[in-house]
């Protein structure tokens, strides 16, 4: 049989394979993260019909001769670039803008993934749309995440509380005027808490005196008395410190009243407290996502503080990944080891919260290389005719 009829065969094959590659991509345009690929060819074995020779006295040299024997498939590689941002507005949606995979784990295995089409099931856990548990660190009950540990289910459960706190620091800022008259009393009072979240006033009463200014400081039925000594420069030293000791009856811990940023100039009264620490419990009322990951919750007390953070992997090579389904990627022998850290850190890119990253297939491109698939295998019949053709003449020589 003649050659070019297993040449044309093989065309065939390569083409239909591109083809098959071409409309996965198409009918991807739409998909969340998905990823391009694209075909290459290259040519298979050539028999050698005359080998090379080498120059002679009186004679040149001469080049083999060799007759290819078709076409096979290379390779077919996945195209990572970054696909455009699609806004949805939705707090559990997340986008990559950069390198990176989000870790997923199904099972006992580990899957990573582009596609931040997040949501909670009933248990609060962040799951893919197919059920998959987002991977992740989880905040201590103070909000501080330890992204050296080991990766957990990310969860964030309706009920999260943010436990009380009991202030053990009140502090004052701003200034008291020097030249007020003596006698002159300014009142600053301060919400403060005990251990179970109850909230006391701390009344500060700052009384002018010929040397600086006195302090009568009452909370929870407590009080304590201090002063401040000024100079002549508008310095404040504090020469009796406020300080109240724990009260077991009231549930306040030991509190100490910072004075340290007072000043005292003339003609400025701007002496307030800034927010002490302490707090009153509270529930969870909403959440966001920050740029490294961080999902921040808002609570019902005012306050906000890290519930966790989303981990991300990158590769020293993502394009030895293998495609497991469902948006899903498994590390390969040629891959290399997942490489795990927070959002930002390493080259692992950012993350935007209310957004999903498209796919990032170019129509235009994917239909010229339709057309181009589309003429290639046409190319091919078209040898594998012509050889019929000529085995048919030979056939009819016996006529």
């Amino acid at each position: 049989m003649l050659r070019s009829l297993f040449s044309g065969i093989s065309g065939l094959r390569a083409h239909q394979t591109m083809l098959d590659v071409t409309g996965n991509n198409i009918a991807n345009v739409n998909t969340t993260g998905y990823k391009a690929s694209q075909t290459q060819f290259q040519d298979t074995l050539s028999q050698v019909l005359t080998n090379a020779g080498g120059a002679q006295d009186g004679v040149g040299g001469t080049n083999p001769a060799q007759v290819g024997l078709g076409v096979r498939v290379a390779g077919i590689t996945t195209n990572f670039q970054q696909g455009a941002a699609q806004l949805t507005n939705r707090s559990t949606d997340m986008m990559i803008s950069g390198d990176g995979f989000f870790v997923v784990r199904k099972g006992e295995e580990q899957f990573y993934s582009r596609a931040g089409a997040f949501d909670f099931d009933a248990s609060g856990q962040l799951v893919t749309p197919d059920g998959g548990l987002v991977q992740g660190w989880a905040a201590a009950a103070d909000g501080t995440i330890d992204v050296n540990g080991p990766l957990a289910d990310l969860r964030l459960p309706i009920a999260t509380l943010m436990g009380a706190a009991a202030t053990t620091t009140a502090t004052f800022e701003g200034n008291l005027p020097s030249d007020a008259a003596v006698g002159t009393t300014l009142d600053r009072d301060v919400d403060v808490y005990a251990a179970d979240g109850t909230v006391h006033t701390l009344a500060m009463a700052y009384t002018r005196t010929a040397t600086g200014w006195a302090i009568n400081a009452t909370v929870a039925g407590q009080a304590e008395t201090g002063t401040l000594a000024v100079d002549a420069n508008g310095a404040v030293t504090v020469t009796d410190p406020v300080a109240f000791p724990a009260n077991a009856a009231t549930g306040m811990s030991a509190l100490t009243v910072d004075l340290a940023d007072v000043t005292g100039y003339a003609g400025l009264t701007t002496v307030e407290a800034t927010l002490p620490n302490g707090r009153a419990a509270g529930t969870l009322q909403s959440f966001t996502i920050n740029a490294d990951g961080t999902l921040q919750g808002s609570f019902s007390n005012g306050l906000k503080q890290a519930l966790g953070r989303v981990s991300l992997a990158t590769f020293t090579n993502p394009a030895g990944l293998e495609k497991a389904g469902g948006s899903l990627y498994r590390t390969t022998v040629n891959s290399g080891d997942a490489q795990v850290g927070a959002a930002g850190t390493g080259g692992r890119g950012d993350l935007t919260g209310g957004a999903l990253e498209m796919s990032n297939v170019d129509l235009s491109a994917e239909f010229t290389n339709l057309i181009i698939a589309q003429r290639g295998f046409q190319a091919n019949s078209r040898v594998i005719t012509t050889s019929d053709e000529l085995l048919q003449e030979l056939v009819n020589l016996k006529r």
